[in-house]
């Protein structure tokens, strides 16, 4: 593996080729420290669920920032559901790859477009039923996942926050591939990733426990963080 990222286009080697994460929260850590300027800003830390919920909870914390979730969803290819050609998000934001142009006819990414709205509005319900989703506007705002193979989920989330205009909005991921994250670079004002392996086949192979987050969970934290007042109702 292989460096941090970042928009001004500089490298650091951080990471030992042969190196994971341990876990989530290991990765969460590490971001953490990367991201320790922004403390006394109150930052928005975003989710991108599932799996970057833990991440994002253990940043707020150690930022004093605020969390929730920004709920976006891969768009599955043809007969491959897992396969993703795109993604959307709940305000009903587009983004699609250029496989996922060529694969796809429009009459099918309408009715994927659907049906994932259909999903992320259920999410929504679930996890914070007592209010939309927290203003991000003039805010400094960090969107948080484990990691990323195409860059389509972090940018759906990236381009409808954009809509919003934060005050600074920041991507922050444990691995992605570095063409991935030029992508990503584009749609965000800074990207942090720990890890860009040249060689990148799925999120979960870089990290030692990569269990799957269940829903049960992410409410369970978010339920943790209005308690603790990293959500404020």
């Amino acid at each position: 593996m292989a460096a941090a990222y970042c928009t001004c286009g500089q490298w650091r080697s951080i990471r030992r080729q042969d190196e994971m994460f341990k876990d989530r929260a290991d990765a969460a850590e590490q971001l953490a420290q990367r991201l320790r300027y922004f403390k006394g800003e109150s930052p928005l830390v975003l989710a991108i669920p599932r799996g970057g919920v833990p991440m994002a909870k253990r940043i707020a914390d150690a930022l004093g920032g605020e969390l929730d979730v920004v709920l976006v969803h891969k768009l599955g290819a043809p007969g491959n559901p897992e396969y993703a050609v795109g993604a959307v998000s709940e305000d009903g934001t587009v983004q699609l790859s250029e496989h996922g142009r060529r694969l796809c006819s429009d009459k099918y990414i309408e009715r994927e477009v659907d049906i994932q709205l259909r999903t992320l509005r259920a999410r929504r319900q679930s996890y914070t039923p007592v209010r939309p989703p927290i203003e991000p506007t003039g805010r400094v705002v960090i969107v948080v996942d484990d990691g990323s193979a195409t860059g389509a989920t972090m940018i759906a989330a990236l381009q409808t926050l954009r809509q919003h205009a934060p005050r600074q909005l920041i991507a922050a991921l444990g691995v992605a591939p570095p063409d991935a994250l030029r992508r990503i670079e584009a749609a965000a004002d800074t990207v942090i990733c720990l890890a860009a392996p040249a060689l990148f086949y799925a999120v979960g192979q870089h990290f030692s426990d990569f269990r799957q987050i269940s829903d049960e969970e992410v409410i369970e934290l978010l339920r943790q963080a209005r308690e603790d007042g990293t959500i404020d109702e």
